[in-house]
């Protein structure tokens, strides 16, 4: 599983990129055919201004889940808890077929 992490128009340091990296080492639990995930770490000019966007590559499809967060730990923890569920959901409906 390959994991790339943008940070745009900052530089993320190392304990966020690793606090990262630990989260979505847990994602293949629920679906071992992830092929790759591509992180987006933005700053809005908002209240909640620390934006994630996670898009995970799976055969036959990419699941984009976009959460922001008053911190990117947050956001991050909200994007995987959106992906689990629709990970369990997708791994299922293969069983089905």
């Amino acid at each position: 599983m390959d994991i790339r992490i943008q940070s745009l128009k900052f530089d993320a340091d190392q304990k966020l990129l690793k606090f990262i990296e630990k989260k979505l080492a847990k994602l293949p639990r629920y679906y071992d055919q992830i092929q790759s995930i591509e992180v987006v770490l933005s700053i809005l000019p908002d209240h909640a201004n620390k934006n994630v966007k996670l898009r995970l590559d799976i055969p036959g499809n990419d699941l984009v889940v976009e959460r922001h967060s008053k911190t990117f730990e947050n956001a991050i923890v909200d994007c995987i808890d959106v992906l689990k569920d629709i990970l369990k959901k997708y791994k299922e409906k293969k069983k089905e077929i």
